[in-house]
Parts: structure tokens; C-alpha cells; sequence
């Protein structure tokens, strides 16, 4: 490996790396603001300075700067100094002196490096430039007077959300950011441009004005918007979610979260269920918990055992269906089942339902094929790691489904059943790549599966993953993304009917059970039910108008929860703020509604809930671990049921990307978002 000298000290390094990278390696601090690990270079913001020998008489740009073997570079001489005093000098000459108005104040690289780097006064006295605000939708607010050109929005909007609304205009001094036509960024990954800006110019627009940093409590925790469970930091003020920020995870989230994600927090506060409800004379009433406990415990038990059904719904933690679980099957119950979806998967091995390349491994790919699955409404974040492999020229990506604009290019080879059933047999070229590919991929979406002839459907996909040759020594392919938070966590608990069990959807049907306990479940249509509807839920949306009992669960940054994402990986949710009013953590609810029932369960807390839930499913027990980082052998013949497939196209459960959750649906910020983002498609229609 070649070696430099870094102020003195013989450091080695990888061929391809630059000389700021080398610099790191040996620990020492380099200034930047332009430059970005997952970015490309810019190198125009001339703070990471260093001098490099041999090399001319001056400093130089170490983040455009190849590293050489042989090089010496020193970070510290008193040229190296005077120059970076100078290039901050430059900065701030238009820079305005906002700073106790500037949300970015207490977290701006521009502040930290001012003082670290800076000189102590300016020899400027000129008037400053002013630039016009742009804007840019109802997320990001813009101070353009304080941007400082480093163009990593434009960049990261071009390269990684692929949707390039913004871009740099003009020349020299009246050079600026600008959306082009003033319109909103349309991505659902827009918002990460305000961590990215080193300065104040780009700014959270509904967190404007709100907190200081140094006021709010963080709480690293897991998001649960979609199913990939990306890495994030909870900062509360009091009992209110103020604002969620991404969290560094290369495996999962690299360091992105979506719009959604981020903005939706504010739904966490309004149209919540705070207090228990009883239906009487066709209108629900506040009553304690005592007496609504006991309401259901009184129709629990005046029910047969057969006639008794249970639903998980999309945002739920391992825990609550643990307890639910051992609740009502202890009570001999067998209509239970966590596929709000009517999806058929649940039997077989685990492999079956997990997305077994790993999110980081997918990246080793060189063809992959969508089945009804739309990755960028249902997971905006793997979008972005999808797109970064069809820029770097590695991957070939085919659809079945319905055509959506990917951001990147992709082989349409059909709608629905009649191009799935032929694949094998398809002398398509992106057949042809496919089937001498190294590493080939299957991404099957929800859309294929959440069908009538689910079932069948899958059965087909997995004969043609199968012929295809998917699933080979060292390399799994077969893949499965789920966009509810709780489905892996659901089917690795076994939470499917038992023998003689109802699924979710036929539960639902008119005179299918007399008691029908929800837990969560907003997303399905309970209008035809007939049953004695029991609610555990935290917002007033479809399961709440629906229920006869309504009991106030807790939501998912206020409880400690365990959550499994699409990949099988286990993670860990911490609660940040505590449950509203007189609302209960779920598991907490199910123990005393046991007690109530005679039959009490054995934990009264969440870490003896946990002991027996590791005891009795140990794939729990293994936190942060994704079982597709090991490939192994799977047997894809005995997945589905063979039958005859609609003549349908796969549509993308999401239709709403903003609305898919009743978080969502109670946010404000959600809402305009979703009003701007239907009048979009519409124009462009």
C-alpha cells in the first residue's frame, strides 16, 4: 500500500484516496464546508487548505487533491493557517450577522469554524450582498443572503434524490441557489439538504423559530414509516416531539431519511386518543380504564373461543404482539394475523418474507427486477442507495408493475400477470442480462402480493426466482420489501391464523367473529364488521370511529419498543416523550386486560416481556443482526399456492406517499405536502 507522511507521521492508505482523506486517517481535523463523504467534489469552498510537498509553493484544495505515495502533507504550518484565516475572511465578508435569529445557530459548521479557523476581525467595510429568498415548497425555508455557494444541496438533489430542481445560476457575485421556476422540490428525500447546509441558508420551515439544540432532549431511536427502520434521533422539548433528525446508519439508512419521516412528528400531537371511550347509544363516551377493561373482558368472555379475532396493525412493536399473542391463543383463539394487507406470507422459512440481500447488499447486484414494488413511495431511502448503483453503471433494473418514474432508467417488461408468468421463458434483453448475471436480484413489492391471488402470485415469482437461479452459493436474491413497520416483526412471531383461523381480511367481513380486538389497525376497511370492535391505537382515524371500546395506546416515540425491518435486522426504539394523557404502552394494556380475564400474563414488565419473547423467539434477542449478511441456501418451491392469476396490473399500495399511516394523517405538514404533491401530478398529467 502506498504511504505519506502526515505533519511528520508515515501513514498508509488505499490507492483512489485524496490527500484530506489521508489526513483524517492519521486524525488530524480538516476544515470544510463544501465537501461531503457521499457527494461528489466540488472543491470551490477552498477551506480544506493543506500543503502538500513536493507540489507548488502554496496551498492547495486537499478534498480535489489525489493522494501520492511519497507525498508530505502538513495541515498546520503557519501557511496553511494564514490561508484558511483568509478563505473564512472571504466567506463571511457577505455573510450577515443573524445569528440569534438563524436556526441554525448552536449547530452551524459555519460558527464552529469561524471560531476555529477564523481570524479575530474583518478588514471589509463594504455593503453586503443581499439575495431574494427562493422557494422551495413547505419543508425547507430559505435565507439565501447567508448561503455560501458550497453547492452540496445541488448536489445531493442532482445525484441522490435524482431530481434535479435545484441548481446554481449566474456568475461571480450574483451567482446563486435557485429552484429554476420557484417551484417545490419535488422528492420525498428534499428535506436532508438542511443537514446538509453547513450555514443557515436552508432551514427547517415548520421547525422555524421553535427550540435552540441545547434545549431539547435526544433520544436515538428507530423510525417506523416505512419498513426499512432508518436510524434516527427523537429531540423533544417537555412532552412534544419537536423535530426528528437521521442518525448514521450505513447498513440501513447510510445517513438520509425521508421527508416523511422527518416531518411527520407533528402529527404525533393532534387527533390523538388520550382517555378511554364506551360506545353508548351509538356515541363514544369517556369512562376509566377500569370500566372499559372491563367491558371487554365481559364480551371476550361472553365469546367462543373460535369466534374471537385479533389484528396487528402497521406501526406495531414486537412486544404488544408478543402479548397479544400469548393472550388470546392462550384463550384458544386461532383467527389472529398481522397481514392487514391480505398478503400470503407467513409460511416456510424465514428467508421467505425477507428482503435477503441485505439493504447494504444489495448494492453488489448487477440486475435487479421489481415485481409490484414501487421503491421510491415505499422506501424513498433504498431508492436513493438503487440509484446510486445505476450511476455507477454496475446495475441493470427491469419492472413488472405499473411504469412510476424511478429517478432512474429501468427495462418496463409489463404491467401484471401475462409478463410475469413468461418471464422465464422472455428473450427480453434485460432477460438475457438477468440471466447471466453473477448476483441477480427479485424485489417483490407489496403490490404483487397484497391481491386476491396472492397466493398463486407468489407462487409464480418464486418458480421463475427459482428457474432464474436466483438463490446460489454465497448470494441470496430474493427479496421482499414490506412498507409496514410491524410485518416482519409479525411473521417472525408467528402472528398468522392457527388451523381453522380467519385471515385479516376475511375477519373483517360481515359475521366473521363477535369480537374483534384491533391493535393499531387504521388501514383496512372495518365499515361491513358486524362485531363487538375493541381498539388499541394512539390517533382517531378508521379503527377508532369504527370501535365500541376504544383503549389509548401509546405511539412509537413514547414507549421502548423492538422493531424487525424488511431485511430481518432486530432493532431497538427508545421512547423519548411519554404517552399522552391517560394512554398506556400497549403490552402494559394486554396485561391488565389479562388479569381482568382470569388467565393474568406471565411478565409485569416490559423486561420480563422481553426475556420470555428472546426465550421463545431468539432471533429477537440478536439486535442489530441481518441474517441476509450470511447467505444461505433457500427453497423457493414451497412458496404459495398454485392457481390461476387476475389479469390485473400490480399497483403500489402507496397512493398517498404523505397519508399511509394515521401519524401522517393527523399532520399538517403531511397534509399540505400531500395537497402540493397531487396538484404536481396533476400538471404533469
Amino acid at each position: 500500500m502506498p504511504k505519506a507522511k502526515v505533519n511528520g507521521v508515515e501513514i498508509e492508505f488505499e490507492n483512489g484516496m485524496t490527500v484530506l482523506q489521508v489526513a483524517e486517517l492519521a486524525g488530524e481535523e480538516i476544515p470544510r464546508f463544501c465537501y461531503h463523504e457521499r457527494l461528489s467534489i466540488a472543491g470551490n469552498c477552498r477551506m480544506c487548505l493543506v500543503e502538500v510537498k513536493p507540489g507548488p509553493p502554496k496551498p492547495q484544495a486537499s478534498c480535489a487533491l489525489p493522494a501520492a505515495d511519497g507525498q508530505e502533507i502538513i495541515t498546520n504550518s503557519a501557511m496553511v493557517k494564514k490561508a484558511r484565516e483568509g478563505v473564512m475572511e472571504f466567506l463571511l465578508i457577505n455573510h450577515p450577522l443573524d445569528c440569534p435569529i438563524c436556526d441554525q445557530g448552536g449547530e452551524c459548521d459555519l460558527q464552529d469554524q469561524s471560531m476555529g479557523y477564523g481570524r479575530d476581525a474583518t478588514r471589509y467595510a463594504e455593503n453586503k450582498r443581499a439575495v431574494e429568498e427562493k422557494y422551495m415548497g413547505p419543508l425547507i425555508k430559505t435565507v439565501m443572503t447567508r448561503c455560501i455557494q458550497c453547492t452540496r444541496c445541488v448536489r445531493f438533489i442532482t445525484e441522490v434524490a435524482g431530481v434535479p430542481d435545484i441548481g446554481m445560476i449566474s456568475r461571480g457575485e450574483d451567482v446563486e441557489i435557485t429552484t429554476y421556476l420557484d417551484r417545490a422540490v419535488a422528492s420525498e428525500l428534499s428535506a436532508n439538504v438542511i443537514d446538509l447546509c453547513p450555514v443557515g441558508a436552508l432551514t427547517s420551515k415548520p421547525y422555524a423559530f421553535n427550540a435552540r439544540p441545547w434545549e431539547l432532549t435526544k433520544t436515538p431511536s428507530i423510525d417506523v414509516m416505512d419498513a426499512l427502520g432508518s436510524a434516527i434521533r427523537v429531540d423533544a422539548r417537555g412532552s412534544a416531539v419537536l423535530r426528528v433528525l437521521p442518525r448514521t446508519n450505513d447498513a440501513v439508512n447510510e445517513e438520509w431519511i425521508s421527508d416523511k419521516t422527518r416531518y411527520a412528528c407533528d402529527g404525533l400531537g393532534r387527533q390523538r386518543l388520550d382517555r378511554p371511550m364506551i360506545r353508548q347509544n351509538g356515541k363514544l363516551r369517556p369512562a376509566t380504564w377500569s370500566e372499559a377493561l372491563g367491558a371487554v373482558a365481559e364480551r371476550i368472555r361472553a365469546a367462543k373461543p373460535q369466534r374471537l379475532g385479533v389484528i396487528a396493525g402497521e406501526l406495531q412493536d414486537a412486544e404488544s404482539m408478543k402479548a397479544a399473542l400469548d393472550l388470546f391463543a392462550g384463550l384458544g383463539a386461532a383467527s389472529i394475523d398481522c397481514r392487514t394487507d391480505g398478503s400470503p406470507l407467513g409460511a416456510g422459512s424465514r428467508e421467505s418474507w425477507l428482503f435477503n440481500s441485505t439493504l447494504e447488499g444489495i448494492e453488489h447486484a448487477d440486475a435487479v427486477l421489481f415485481v409490484g414494488a414501487n421503491p421510491r413511495m415505499e422506501a424513498a431511502v433504498l431508492n436513493a442507495r438503487l440509484r446510486k448503483m445505476w450511476l455507477s453503471g454496475r446495475t441493470r433494473f427491469g419492472l413488472i408493475g405499473q411504469p412510476a418514474d424511478l429517478t432512474y432508467d429501468y427495462d418496463h417488461l409489463g404491467a401484471g400477470a401475462e409478463a410475469l408468468a413468461g418471464l422465464a421463458k422472455s428473450d427480453h434483453d434485460f432477460v438475457k442480462a438477468f440471466k447471466a448475471a453473477q448476483r441477480p436480484a427479485i424485489i417483490v413489492g407489496a403490490g404483487a402480493l397484497g391481491r386476491d391471488d396472492g397466493a398463486a402470485v407468489l407462487a409464480t415469482i418464486a418458480q421463475a426466482a427459482g428457474t432464474l437461479n436466483v438463490v446460489r452459493d454465497g448470494w441470496n436474491g430474493w427479496n421482499v420489501l414490506h412498507t409496514a413497520a410491524s410485518r416482519v416483526g409479525g411473521l417472525d412471531l408467528g402472528f398468522v391464523p392457527r388451523a381453522g383461523g380467519l385471515t385479516a381480511k376475511q375477519m373483517v367481513a360481515p359475521g366473521a367473529v363477535d369480537v374483534l380486538f384491533l391493535m393499531g389497525v387504521d388501514e383496512m376497511d372495518l365499515g361491513k364488521s358486524d362485531a363487538f370492535v375493541v381498539y388499541i391505537g394512539t390517533h382517531g382515524d378508521k379503527g377508532a370511529h369504527r370501535a365500541d371500546v376504544i383503549l389509548p395506546g401509546a405511539a412509537y416515540t413514547e414507549k421502548a419498543g423492538l422493531y424487525v425491518n424488511t431485511e430481518g435486522r432486530v432493532q431497538r426504539g427508545e421512547r423519548a416523550v411519554f404517552p399522552k394523557g391517560e394512554a398506556r404502552e400497549d403490552w402494559a394494556i394486554l396485561r391488565a386486560l389479562s388479569a381482568r380475564l382470569g388467565a393474568p400474563l406471565p411478565y409485569d414488565t416490559l423486561d420480563q416481556l422481553r426475556e420470555k419473547l428472546f426465550a421463545d423467539h431468539p432471533t429477537f434477542g440478536r439486535i442489530d443482526y441481518a441474517p441476509g449478511s450470511t447467505p444461505a441456501p433457500l427453497d423457493l418451491s414451497g412458496l404459495g399456492e398454485a392457481g390461476q392469476i387476475r389479469d390485473a396490473d400490480f399497483q403500489s399500495p402507496v397512493r398517498a406517499y404523505h397519508l399511509t399511516n394515521p401519524i401522517c394523517r393527523a399532520s399538517v405538514i403531511m397534509a399540505e405536502c400531500a395537497a402540493l404533491a397531487a396538484g404536481l401530478k396533476i400538471a404533469a398529467e
